[in-house]
C-alpha cells in the first residue's frame, strides 16, 4: 500500500437511482446505478474485519482500493482527526459514500458549475449546504457535485467507503474564500493511484 496523502478521492445532482448511467468501460447494460452504489457503500460499511484491516496513520489519510460493482471505482478510505479533502469535485463521475467509523462532516455546493473554460467564479447566496455523516449514515451525489469532506473530531479516526461510476476520469480541486469558488488544478488518475 502506498504512504498516506493528503489527497484521496472523495465525493452533486443525483441522477434517477434506477437509472444507468453510460460512458466509461462499462456499457449501459453493466453500469451500476446510483442506488446500486449506494447499496455497495453501506453493505461494505458493515464489514467489521474489512473496516478493521485498513492501516490508521495518525499523520494522514489512508487507502485501500476495492472493487466496486459493475466497473465501479471504490475505496475505503482512514481519515485521522483533523484532517479533509479540501473542495473538489469528481467531474464525470456520479457516486456514493458512507461513513464505516466514527463521523464525517460534509460542505457542499447546492449549483451547477461550468464544466470547462473558467478558473474563478462567484458564488450566489444560499448554495451553501453542510451534513453530518455519523456512523452508518452516507449519500449519494451526481456529476460535478463540489464538495469537501472533514473529520472534525480531535481525537478519533473515521472510517468511510467510497464508489464512482465511472472510475474516476479526473478531479477538479478549488479554493475558497468567501464567494468566491477558484479552480486550482486538475488531477487525472496517474496522479492518485
Amino acid at each position: 500500500m502506498s504512504s498516506p496523502r493528503s489527497a484521496v478521492p472523495t465525493a452533486a445532482t443525483v441522477p434517477s437511482p434506477s437509472a444507468p448511467v453510460t460512458g466509461g468501460s462499462a456499457t449501459s447494460s453493466t453500469a451500476p446505478t446510483v442506488a446500486e452504489l449506494m447499496d455497495f457503500v453501506r453493505s461494505t460499511a458493515q464489514d467489521e474485519a474489512l473496516i478493521a484491516s485498513l492501516p490508521l496513520d495518525p499523520e494522514g489519510r489512508t487507502w485501500i482500493r476495492l472493487d466496486g460493482p459493475g466497473g465501479s471505482e471504490a475505496w475505503l478510505i482512514g481519515w485521522p482527526p483533523g484532517t479533509g479533502t479540501g473542495w473538489h469535485d469528481h467531474a464525470d463521475s456520479f457516486g456514493a459514500f458512507t461513513t464505516a467509523a466514527g463521523a464525517l462532516k460534509e460542505h457542499s455546493l447546492a449549483v451547477r458549475l461550468p464544466t470547462d473554460g473558467w478558473k474563478t467564479l462567484e458564488l450566489t447566496d444560499g448554495v451553501d449546504r453542510s451534513r453530518e455523516l455519523a456512523t452508518g449514515q452516507g449519500r449519494a451525489f451526481g456529476q460535478n457535485h463540489v464538495h469537501e469532506v472533514l473529520n472534525e473530531s480531535e481525537v478519533a479516526h473515521a472510517v468511510s467507503v467510497h464508489a464512482y461510476y465511472p472510475p474516476l476520469p479526473r478531479i477538479r480541486r478549488f479554493s475558497r474564500t468567501g464567494a468566491v469558488l477558484r479552480l486550482e488544478q486538475t488531477e487525472r488518475p496517474e496522479d492518485w493511484q
